[in-house]
């Protein structure tokens, strides 16, 4: 039986607490004594790093060592007070971790004054509260930092620069048109498209240079060659000078780089998208799916939130109007943008828009929590998805008739309008005696006139 107990004894597992402080990462026994330690740099900023990367579940080589300096001291069981911290040192070192119950690591803290005096660190606790305050406002940085560098908010100041060069394009092309319009106003309804506009007023200027042959130059189609062509030699637009339109000619070739710029940003967006978020492009495209990452402030933002509010994202103030006033909600926001959606029926729309919303809201999940990629196949099954929907509801319902009012008998609406309300007397009833009494006190009233009428007058005699 001696024997037996020995020899349990010697088996017994040995367990190290790693616990992490402000000042370094500690080790302690089962009786709570330090065993091993590492402690951070003496500089705020230097520390502030360290423990961001230990918060971010990344293993140091320093802890590496420290975990080897335990293994050589005969520890085989590791409970740290992190789950990321111990996941990654098990995935790393494939050892033996668990997470430290709550008793012991309360325990150990309490102490954290006396444990950094004990390791040398700091003098007292006053050096440890001015330490701990210096580390925590580097730490703030440093996550701030981390915050603003991921690359969906990179994706949502390009969108939003985008927009505001589609904003910016329209309104100078509406000012070149007028203004290239006092010279040849014709132009204005024979081209459509903004930059063919700005090209053929930088390249061709004068009225009289829009030749067939000119236009052909610049790639238009022979039937608008030769509509354009004739329509300017018998223009009423007025005749304009060189320096007027040197001046018109410089702004079409301002509008025209800003085209280039706006191409590239969109080649550039469609890269981004592939490294951020690569399932969402599939489903909504880039540009879309950046809009909904820029609207809902980050790609973890957008990931949170349930299919539903991704499907009215961008409609907020319809949907609090029908909240308020109890209108319709609205059956789609943003998403309405998709080729999908925005070719459908009116009356399949709201469908296509759910099923849309759905495959989104796990790509993006996908997106944001490091999944693997799927959107081939999110959006295979959204497309067989949407021509179900079209074969099931290929006509609009029929119209629902509003239910009539029910009209109240003739001689029930008479009483109504002669009764002058029913009141408190809960009736036609009440209405009819008071209307009675009313008209009683104007016959008194009336009387009263009269007789002191007659009185006067025979006073007065």
């Amino acid at each position: 039986m001696r024997g037996i107990i020995r020899l349990i004894s010697v088996t017994k597992a040995m367990k190290a607490i790693i616990i992490q402080f402000p000042f370094g990462v500690v080790a302690f026994d089962e009786k709570n004594n330090i065993v091993a330690r590492y402690m951070f740099p003496k500089k705020p900023q230097a520390a502030a790093q360290a423990i961001a990367k230990l918060e971010s579940g990344k293993l140091s080589d320093q802890i590496t060592n420290l975990i080897t300096q335990l293994q050589s001291a005969g520890y085989d069981t590791y409970a740290f007070d992190s789950q990321a911290f111990a996941d990654e040192t098990k995935r790393t070192l494939n050892i033996a971790v668990e997470v430290a119950r709550p008793q012991e690591t309360e325990q150990i803290h309490s102490r954290r004054e006396q444990i950094a005096v004990e390791t040398g660190f700091v003098k007292d606790a006053a050096e440890l509260n001015l330490w701990t305050r210096n580390v925590s406002m580097e730490l703030a940085k440093v996550q701030v930092k981390g915050a603003t560098e991921k690359r969906d908010l990179i994706v949502g100041q390009a969108i939003q620069t985008l927009d505001d060069l589609d904003r910016t394009l329209n309104l100078f092309m509406g000012r070149l048109r007028e203004w290239y319009g006092v010279h040849f106003p014709e132009l204005d309804r024979l081209v459509e498209k903004h930059e063919t506009y700005a090209r053929l007023v930088m390249n061709l200027g004068q009225k009289e240079n829009f030749t067939v042959g000119a236009l052909e130059e610049e790639d238009l189609p022979k039937n608008k060659t030769e509509q354009i062509g004739n329509i300017a030699q018998s223009s009423m637009g007025a005749d304009i000078m060189e320096v007027d339109l040197l001046q018109i000619q410089a702004l079409s070739k301002y509008i025209l780089d800003m085209y280039k710029l706006r191409e590239s940003m969109e080649s550039y967006m469609e890269k981004t998208m592939d490294e951020v978020a690569p399932n969402t492009k599939t489903i909504v495209g880039s540009l879309l799916g950046a809009r909904l990452i820029s609207i809902a402030g980050g790609l973890r933002n957008l990931a949170m939130r349930p299919a539903s509010t991704m499907q009215v994202l961008g409609a907020e103030k319809a949907l609090f109007r029908s909240i308020k006033t109890g209108a319709r909600p609205p059956k789609h926001g943003l998403i309405f943008q998709h080729t999908l959606l925005h070719d459908a029926k009116r009356w399949q729309r709201g469908k296509i828009a759910r099923a849309i919303a759905g495959k989104l809201a796990i790509a993006v999940r996908a997106d944001a929590f490091g999944g693997k990629y799927c959107g081939d196949k999110l959006k295979a099954a959204l497309d067989k998805r949407i021509e179900e929907i079209r074969q099931k509801y290929p006509e609009p319902p029929p119209i629902k008739e509003q239910p009539q009012r029910e009209q109240r008998p003739r001689e029930f609406r008479e009483r109504r309008d002669f009764s002058g309300g029913g009141g408190s007397g809960g009736g036609f009833r009440g209405g009819d005696r008071r209307r009675e009494g009313g008209d009683r006190r104007w016959r008194d009233n009336r009387r009263g006139d009269q007789k002191w009428g007659q009185n006067r007058r025979a006073g007065t005699s």
